[in-house]
């Protein structure tokens, strides 16, 4: 081998050892930044060292974690503060694997990307830990304030008339989806801090179309027109002409249902005054004493319809209570109503 010829292994040896240097040199030199391409929770940290990084994820990922969160339905809104979240990322360790994925590959790889502009794709999650109690009982919370219970329809009954109360639709919370939809909030750290809450429909048990089927039959009693109307299916079938109590002595008003029913009912003499010696005493039904003529319907305390034979005190206030109608017309409604039939009287 030529003098020459040793010379130039010599100069290409130490060339490849210098560059070996230089490279192992600049290698070291980027250590303290992270890679270019690398993002930690969707920010990113490429080319920054562990400070910056560090205070880039705080700003970016940890605080907008610390905003309150914020769920609406229609005109109501509630509101999860985060310190009952109680919500921690580790920054740290994301930003240790971040470095981590830097070094990776070659140290030739390493120098040829970092002189090319090379980058790592590597997307690395921060992991965000939070209370889910804390989320589970904000969701109960949220379906107290927000659901609401279907209203069947109903009769608002009045002394000479029937009105149909329209039924309203009820709605209950979707809990499971808000549940899911604040999780993925807070697992992401990012997005909008405001949900809107989804509910199912629930449907009442009475439609508005279905009422009238409730009440087949409806009785109304006007005490001021002495007028007792039959209703069929919420349509007026049928008025009568009727005497009510005496002042001191007043049909009861309100709401009553017909407890009872009986054909020539005996007569149970009440212990007042106004019976005078017969108080206490049971008349039987069907005799003459007996002024419970032909039926009987119990409405409350005592007090029922009846027949009368003293027609004359029709259309006048002059029961100890009852309602007196003629024979011929207690015998009629007798038979249309059944016991259960409510009956309001005003």
């Amino acid at each position: 081998m030529g003098r020459k010829t040793q010379v130039a292994i010599i100069a290409a040896v130490i060339l490849l050892i210098g560059g070996a240097v230089a490279a192992y040199a600049y290698d070291g030199s980027q250590k303290d930044r992270i890679a270019r391409g690398i993002t930690i929770s969707g920010v990113d940290v490429g080319d920054m060292t562990r400070a910056e990084a560090t205070e880039a994820l705080r700003n970016q990922v940890l605080a907008p974690q610390r905003k309150p969160v914020t769920v609406k339905f229609q005109k109501k809104t509630f509101e999860l503060p985060a310190k009952k979240l109680k919500i921690r990322a580790d920054i740290d360790a994301a930003v240790d694997r971040a470095f981590e994925e830097s070094q990776s590959g070659s140290l030739p790889s390493r120098v040829v990307r970092e002189i090319t502009g090379g980058e790592v794709a590597v997307a690395i999650p921060a992991s965000v830990t939070y209370s889910k109690p804390a989320v589970n009982r904000f969701v109960r919370e949220v379906a107290e304030g927000v659901n609401q219970a279907p209203v069947d329809a109903s009769v608002a009954a009045g002394p000479d008339s029937l009105d149909v109360v329209p039924a309203k639709d009820g709605h209950k919370l979707r809990d499971n989806l808000l549940t899911e939809q604040l999780e993925k909030l807070l697992d992401s750290g990012r997005g909008n801090r405001v949900v809107v809450a989804k509910v199912n429909t629930v449907k009442p048990a009475v439609t508005t179309k279905e009422v009238a089927s409730q009440y087949p039959t409806y009785l109304t009693l006007n005490r001021g027109s002495y007028t007792l109307k039959l209703w069929k299916d919420l349509k007026l079938a049928k008025t009568y002409t009727v005497a009510v109590g005496q002042v001191g002595l007043d049909t009861p008003a309100g709401l009553y249902t017909i407890q009872n029913k009986q054909v020539d009912p005996a007569w149970h003499v009440p212990n007042s005054d106004w019976a005078g010696d017969m108080a206490g005493q049971v008349v039987p039904g069907g005799v003459p004493e007996n002024p419970l003529k032909a039926r009987w319907m119990g409405i409350y305390d005592g007090a029922g319809i009846h027949g009368t034979d003293d027609v004359g005190s029709l259309g006048s206030a002059a029961s100890h209570g009852c309602v007196r109608m003629a024979i011929s017309d207690v015998i009629d409604l007798y038979d249309r109503v059944d016991v259960g039939t409510p009956i309001y009287i005003g």
